[in-house]
């Protein structure tokens, strides 16, 4: 048998990571609070935007904490994840509707939606191909000059995470050197083009954005009007390191992440980073 592609890898590790290995909502809201800051701007972003009462599709959805709190916003969705155990947990809520299925082919009419969510697809997805499938399903499904929306997770942010801050940590705790180097040879495509490391355990990331490349795939894709901002800002990161949930730190970081939500480099300090934009009119 053939060695599976590394898409078919990213594929597989997702199924596991999520079916098993990994709770999604209680990163989000019950984690730290560099996810409580991810929930809050991301849904401050997508409200401020898209009118009440929208039939909002919501790609990758997971579990549905995004589309909980939408549909308790008075929006109909529609969640779609590729997830059994997200699909499960999702129907469980009973507040909006939900499918199996895959970002790259919906299984949706054409223009049956006001707005649509890509707020995980696109960083399990290895080649700007598939990536650029994922975006154009979405614009597809969305009304003319609807609105959507796509995450990614920062490449710089995730870099400082593997390669300086969580080996710092362990430092300090033990007193002694990781069995591994600050940067391994194998992460050197990651530093390069944003290729995520296939390994057999971990976070299934396929690629990591410059926010600069994932304007340009939106671009491509042909939302217009588009803008990319940094979700949780500087300050989050060490949020997740201390697991805090201080109402004092949370709004300093709140601060950080609104002043520096656009400014160019700076907002790729942010863990996560939201592109969105408008799809074509007529």
């Amino acid at each position: 048998m053939p060695d599976p592609s590394p898409q078919q890898h990213v594929d597989g590790r997702v199924q596991a990571y999520y079916g098993g290995e990994f709770d999604e909502s209680d990163r989000l809201v019950g984690r730290s609070g560099q996810g409580v800051l991810e929930f809050e701007r991301t849904q401050q972003l997508v409200t401020a935007r898209v009118s009440p009462g929208s039939r909002i599709l919501d790609i990758g959805g997971a579990a549905g904490v995004h589309a909980a709190a939408l549909a308790g916003r008075g929006h109909r969705v529609l969640l779609i994840d590729p997830v059994p155990r997200h699909v499960a947990t999702a129907r469980a809520i009973g507040t909006f509707a939900v499918a199996r299925g895959d970002a790259r082919a919906l299984p949706v009419a054409d223009h049956d939606f006001d707005a649509a969510l890509l707020l995980g697809p696109l960083y399990h997805l290895v080649e700007r191909d598939d990536r650029q499938r994922a975006w154009r399903e979405a614009i597809r499904a969305v009304r003319p000059g609807g609105w959507v929306f796509g995450a990614g997770v920062s490449r710089l942010s995730a870099l400082a995470w593997v390669t300086v801050i969580e080996p710092s940590i362990a430092r300090a705790a033990t007193g002694r050197r990781t069995p591994r180097s600050p940067m391994p040879e194998r992460w050197r495509r990651m530093v390069e083009d944003g290729t995520g490391e296939l390994g057999p355990s971990g976070f299934p990331g396929g690629h990591f954005h410059l926010s600069d490349d994932l304007e340009q795939e939106a671009v491509e894709a042909g939302l217009t009007e588009v803008q990319v901002l940094g979700l949780e800002g500087p300050g989050a990161q060490a949020l997740d390191i201390s697991r805090s949930h201080d109402p004092e730190l949370l709004d300093a970081a709140r601060r950080l992440a609104a002043a520096y939500e656009s400014q160019p480099g700076l907002r790729d300090l942010s863990p996560h980073l939201l592109a969105f934009g408008r799809t074509p009119a007529g």
